[in-house]
């Protein structure tokens, strides 16, 4: 029998109801990565996004405000194809396509239509 490290069972993250934050350093291509808020983070000056998905269909977005505490926005989210999806206010949709127990890849779709 064969054990896999839990870091590498996908779909085993509990995504609802922990605060995800932006890896930057980590991103994989045009995706974005994130991790458990408690999770070590190298300091950085730029501030880092937060995402919170809620059990009621309902999502708070933080990104840095205009002195770089994080400031939330509302949003919703639902699953699709079993992964989750971040409607935001402003149009644009976070697309979850990896999930792992500390680590969540994130394909970011502007409004629009365009990715990035």
């Amino acid at each position: 029998m064969t054990h896999e490290s839990e870091d590498h069972r996908p779909d085993a993250a509990p995504v609802v109801g922990a605060v995800w934050v932006h890896a930057f350093e980590e991103d994989e291509g045009g995706d974005a990565v994130y991790r458990p808020e408690g999770d070590p983070f190298p300091l950085s000056r730029r501030p880092r996004r937060r995402i919170a998905l809620h059990a009621d269909g309902t999502a708070t977005v933080a990104d840095g405000g205009a002195d770089d505490r994080p400031a939330g926005h509302g949003a919703t989210w639902t699953e699709a194809g079993g992964m989750p999806v971040i409607r935001c206010a402003d149009g644009s949709c976070l697309h979850v396509v990896e999930r792992r127990p500390r680590r969540l890849l994130v394909r970011v779709e502007r409004a629009g239509g365009g990715a990035g």
